[in-house]
């Protein structure tokens, strides 16, 4: 121990007097004076508290390890050249007097928080641990100089260009010009891309929303508000047939209206039922028709029921998907048809609707497939369809004519000429009860609001799609209205989807160069998971998603 640090904790072995162990007195007795009388203790405050001797004993261990380091580091001194030394000074510095003074230059100068941050006390040792950011050594000019990107050579970057003069751009007005087409693709900066965007109580719910969604399980699939137009994100899946291939023509394509089943027929004399998963969509079931090629297979709107009809039959076969059970129809009272093919199954599942010869059109019960009454146009019926309420019926006739018919009564309730069309082939409706889309055979589809067909004489179609040049055999709308998909039998890849209310023809679809399409006879699209079907000559029931 140091003399110094000696005397200042024991001042009465400097000065030689050494209290005797048995005359020392404790604080709290009384000393007695010279003159005899009791004198009494100075008190606690002024006096100072004994040394504990462990900690003496401690302090004492450590100064002698500490001369001893000292006295270690000196002899290697002296044994060292001179050289060596100084080189070492200059390097490392003089750290004679303190060792951790090398560790503390190597660590760096430790940044001095001003502000009291809620940061823990390991968290703010770190950040005082981070050595500095450390400045570059030196500057390259030529990564300054703007470099000219050519607008010109490249397919994607000549779309982007205002006028012929920006035929070079420089990259930060490239990123500008980048950025631009994104937000206008976008429909303006998206929520995620907004740095400045401070976070609210809103954005604490959505992130609750969020963590909630991710804990469930389900079909979380919705259509957007607005599709936008001109193209249609859209892939091509396993085809739905793929487990029970034919090379016969395939005459219905429909989506069961509560699950994930499509239903597949055509002239093989088979209706075939598959789970649609977009993979395998493995089949689930075949019913197999002896000597009946399937004209028309319809599910029933509450999806329990297979209705088929034939190509040169006027039986009409239901299939019990429940009891698993065929039914076949083979007369209905009061109905004097010799063949039935084409038909139609009310959306309210009330009403089944049988297209017949020299203009008649029957009603039949859906639940006991009774006659219900007759109807009778002029000319002969080439299409006809129900509306979204199942109150009225669309028929289109080989004149070029439209009725519009009243379930109830059965009465005509208008009659209008469809623009253009020398005869129709074939009508279609919208779910949400806006549409009439009539297809004729010159190959144009007269889009008309059904507003304007039930009041006007002589309504005004709101766009006439002319991308078909032969007769327009195929109209599908899809459940949410936003897509009309219309198709040619008479011409291969002749299948457009129409995009509405912009009425525009999406630009990518079908893909021309793999022709894989043929010629198109049915069309459907899935109520809810955004599958779309097309059945075609060559036994192919197309899926894309």
């Amino acid at each position: 121990m140091p003399p110094e640090r000696r005397s200042r904790t024991r001042p009465d072995r400097r000065a030689g007097a050494r209290p005797d162990r048995k005359t020392r007195m404790r604080p709290d007795d009384r000393a007695a004076g010279p003159d005899g009388p009791l004198q009494k203790a100075a008190p606690s405050f002024q006096r100072k508290s004994p040394a504990r001797p462990r900690a003496a004993a401690a302090v004492v261990a450590a100064e002698e390890e500490r001369r001893l380091r000292q006295r270690n580091r000196q002899t290697l001194e002296e044994d060292k050249p001179a050289v060596e030394r100084c080189l070492e000074e200059l390097v490392f510095g003089d750290v004679e007097d303190d060792e951790n003074a090398l560790l503390r230059r190597l660590r760096g100068p430790r940044v001095q928080v001003q502000e009291d941050s809620g940061d823990s006390e390991v968290e703010n040792e770190a950040k005082d641990n981070f050595p500095p950011q450390k400045k570059p050594v030196w500057l390259d000019e030529e990564d300054e100089d703007e470099e000219m990107v050519d607008m010109m050579n490249n397919r994607f970057r000549k779309d982007m260009m205002k006028n012929a003069s920006e035929n070079k751009l420089s990259k930060d007005e490239l990123q500008k010009r980048l950025k631009e087409e994104f937000q206008h693709a976008m429909g303006g900066v998206p929520a995620w891309a907004e740095t400045n965007k401070r976070k609210t109580s809103s954005d604490d719910e959505s992130e609750e929303d969020e963590d909630d969604l991710l804990q469930r399980t389900g079909n979380f699939i919705s259509t957007s508000t607005s599709l936008p137009k001109g193209i249609l994100k859209m892939k091509h899946c396993q085809q739905a047939n793929a487990e029970r291939p034919t090379t016969a023509r395939i005459s219905s394509v429909q989506f069961h209206p509560r699950a994930q089943v499509v239903m597949v027929a055509g002239l093989d004399n088979a209706v075939s039922l598959f789970q649609v998963d977009g993979k395998t969509n493995p089949k689930i079931q075949s019913i197999y028709l002896e000597k009946f090629p399937i004209f028309k297979a319809c599910f029933s709107a509450n999806g329990e029921e297979v209705l088929a009809t034939s190509t040169h039959s006027k039986v009409l076969y239901v299939y019990d998907m429940l009891a698993g059970k065929l039914i076949p129809v083979h007369q209905v009272r009061g109905l004097k048809e010799k063949i039935v093919r084409s038909f139609e199954v009310s959306p309210d599942g009330s009403f089944l609707l049988i297209n017949g010869v020299a203009g008649y059109f029957h009603l039949l019960s859906m639940k006991t497939k009774e006659l219900l009454g007759s109807m009778k146009i002029n000319g002969r019926i080439a299409a006809s369809t129900f509306s979204s309420d199942s109150k009225k019926v669309y028929a289109s006739s080989g004149d070029g004519d439209v009725y519009v018919w009243d379930v109830n009564s059965r009465k005509c309730l208008n009659r209008f000429v469809d623009e253009g069309s020398l005869y129709g082939l074939s009508i279609a409706t919208s779910r949400n009860g806006q549409y009439v889309a009539c297809g004729s055979n010159c190959g144009v589809v007269n889009i008309y609001n059904q507003d304007s067909c039930l009041q006007e004489a002589n309504p005004k179609p709101i766009k006439a799609i002319m991308n078909l040049v032969t007769g327009v055999t195929s109209l599908t709308f899809n459940p949410t209205t936003e897509i009309l998909a219309i198709a040619s039998e008479k011409m291969k890849e002749a299948v457009r989807l129409v995009h509405l209310p912009s009425c525009t023809v999406f630009s990518n679809f079908p893909v021309v160069k793999k022709k894989n399409i043929s010629l198109v006879y049915t069309m459907d699209f899935s109520p809810r998971s955004g599958y779309f079907a097309l059945g075609n000559e060559k036994g192919k029931a197309l899926m894309y998603r």
